[in-house]
């Protein structure tokens, strides 16, 4: 397979849009000749141009020099007919349009004219890499190479088996996309393969957020950016995507799992799909746009509030208390450092995994005056205030200027089981365990394949075992007693290392283990 990979000198390309020319692009200047093809003979001549035009770009800043980027130009090759012989090409690509019967009639016509070792590849992004191969004559011959946009700046690309795809050719793809200087990930053939599937629990339980009534997009997005270290929250990524892209994926990768309820999309992008806010595109998604640029509401100003003692809960999580004690005392907050509040004191409790409400009646706390502040993230960026409908406007008030005293951004939102930055962290995690459960991808995949395909600052099995997978799981049965919801089910995967004390990116001993 590594001597395939070495060996690839001619590759063809069909379909010159943005992936095409990205994938010949990114082959030519590693020193494979490119056979540039499409539907259209005048489309090949624009690639070839727009191409050259990159290799010049990355020339002039340094990036490449001037002979190399000559060298990688003459290794463009364009093709008047897409199904011309084939014979001396090591692999073609299609990369045309998302339709199973365009793709399968290609396919079909591809076998006749190719070599009898010619690897054929999708780039597909949604469908069926096994449902393509089946107008192939020999389907083991077809698989899926996946591809992202822009493709020489995303070094991630899903090399995906299909159910008859040959044994060798997907580790052959991997060793060549190496060779490529990008990151290979072995992807299940199943819907969204591993990005898509792995990156559906931040926009679900975001939307679920929203709809639930805790906290409108803007404030969620600012808890993902500022909390959680997110390049873009969710609302703004879907806009960014546009909705007629993110809604279907949505829905398709819940039905493709047979309504699997952590993956449960929400009514919320149907309706503003129908209605045309599909995001930056239409100038209106989530939030409105000017001229293509996003207008964020302000921050809203904190209230002028008399001053008042804050007792922070002893019950809360420990650490979690120590360091906002301290913080608010640096800030010159008055601190209560008594067994139970003083009728005047706002009561500040740091949970995770439970309402406001939940953790005052238990413990007995006033629950007029007793708020919650998410301890998700060490209070370092953004603090987040949970207020139940029960509380004290009047404390509430005076809650909300203690925290902006520690001059940090505070948003605040409606008590609910779990925090916002909790509930998200834990959908990631959780969803990435369930696919590490059922044995679709190796554990060091679905971390690679998130950092690299959608920019997480962590993979989530990291992320997971960086909050704890205690706590995670903590956070997970709060909300499933709490709301009765199957979608809050802990994976097994999360149970057994949070109760084994073992990394949830390790695979552990397996039955299989005790033969070798």
């Amino acid at each position: 397979m590594e001597r395939w990979a070495r060996q690839v000198s001619a590759i063809r390309v069909i379909g010159t849009g943005v992936m095409g020319r990205g994938i010949a692009q990114l082959a030519a200047a590693s020193g494979i000749t490119v056979e540039l093809a499409d539907a259209r003979a005048e489309a090949v001549d624009e690639a070839i141009a727009h191409i050259g035009g990159m290799y010049d770009k990355l020339a002039a800043k340094g990036r490449m020099d001037e002979a190399g980027a000559a060298a990688a130009k003459a290794r463009l090759r364009p093709l008047g007919d897409p199904l011309a012989p084939a014979t001396g090409c090591d692999l073609v690509i299609e990369a045309v349009r998302e339709d199973l019967e365009t793709k399968r009639e290609l396919f079909a016509s591809l076998e006749k004219v190719v070599g009898e070792r010619t690897v054929l590849a999708t780039n597909t992004s949604s469908l069926s890499v096994t449902a393509i191969a089946t107008a192939l004559a020999d389907p083991s011959r077809l698989a899926g190479l996946h591809f992202f946009n822009p493709v020489p700046l995303m070094r991630l690309v899903e090399v995906i088996a299909g159910a008859r795809t040959a044994g060798w050719i997907p580790d052959a793809l991997t060793d060549l996309v190496r060779r490529l200087g990008h990151e290979p990930v072995r992807a299940p053939d199943t819907p969204g393969f591993l990005v898509n599937h792995a990156g559906r629990g931040l926009p679900t339980e975001a939307l679920q957020i929203v709809s639930e009534g805790i906290a409108e997009p803007v404030d969620i997005d600012r808890i993902a950016r500022d909390v959680l270290g997110l390049r873009m929250g969710p609302f703004e990524l879907m806009d960014l995507t546009g909705l007629d892209v993110s809604h279907p994926v949505l829905e398709t990768v819940w039905s493709g799992f047979h309504g699997e309820p952590r993956l449960r999309p929400s009514h919320l992008t149907r309706i503003r799909h129908e209605a045309g806010l599909l995001g930056r595109k239409t100038g209106e998604g989530f939030y409105t746009y000017v001229d293509g640029v996003k207008q964020e509401p302000a921050e809203p100003t904190p209230p002028q509030a008399e001053p008042r003692p804050v007792w922070v809960d002893g019950n809360a999580d420990l650490a979690a208390r120590t360091r906002l004690e301290v913080s608010l005392r640096e800030n010159g907050v008055a601190i209560e450092f008594t067994r139970s509040p003083s009728p005047e004191a706002i009561v500040l409790t740091a949970t995770y995994g439970t309402s406001v409400t939940a953790h005052a009646g238990a413990h007995g706390l006033p629950l007029e005056r007793t708020f919650g502040v998410d301890p998700l993230g060490d209070f370092a960026s953004r603090l987040t205030l949970a207020v139940h409908p029960g509380a004290d406007p009047a404390a509430g008030r005076a809650a909300l200027a203690a925290l902006a005293s520690l001059g940090r951004p505070v948003t605040v939102v409606r008590d609910a089981p779990g925090s916002v930055a909790q509930r998200i962290v834990a959908s990631i995690v959780n969803v990435a365990c369930g696919i590490a459960e059922r044995r679709l991808a190796d554990p060091r995949d679905i971390d690679t394949a998130v950092r690299l395909g959608l920019g997480y600052p962590r993979g989530p099995l990291e992320w997971g075992d960086h909050v704890g997978p205690a706590t995670v799981q903590k956070i997970l049965r709060g909300l499933q007693d709490a709301t009765g919801d199957p979608r809050y089910r802990p994976s097994q995967w999360l149970v057994e290392r949070a109760e084994l004390g073992i990394p949830l990116a390790s695979t552990g001993t397996a039955p299989a283990d005790l033969y070798r």
